[in-house]
């Protein structure tokens, strides 16, 4: 029987959080949300180029995890990040991976200026 998440570690609770977010695509729409109060699922579709089906999928996933809400009018489903909190997430994130990929290029440089090996 699963525990209920208040029963669990948040270490545990917290890799569940980031499981849902292991996807790029899924980022892809969190970043999306991000830079708009809402959006609509068309827009999401056509900004992703996912099928219906697929897109479907990773927002009950973002749901699931509690990232994202949705709300219908009339024919049309609009979503919007549930926290703000999750655009901050996002931002950290991106500095994150350029202060790595700024690291990998440096030694990358450095490696380029070593003295070249004997045939």
């Amino acid at each position: 029987m699963p525990m209920i998440d208040s029963h669990r570690p948040l270490y545990e609770v917290k890799a569940n959080l980031f499981k849902g977010l292991a996807h790029p695509l899924r980022i892809r729409i969190l970043e999306l949300l991000s830079a708009s109060d809402e959006v609509s699922v068309a827009d999401l579709q056509s900004e992703t180029g996912l099928e219906p089906s697929h897109l479907s999928q990773h927002l009950a996933v973002l749901r699931r995890h509690r990232l994202v809400t949705s709300e219908r009018r009339a024919s049309h489903v609009f979503y919007r990040l549930a926290d703000p909190r999750a655009a901050d997430l996002l931002r950290v994130a991106r500095a994150l991976l350029l202060g790595i990929l700024e690291a990998d290029r440096e030694r990358l440089d450095e490696a380029r200026d070593l003295p070249a090996l004997a045939r």
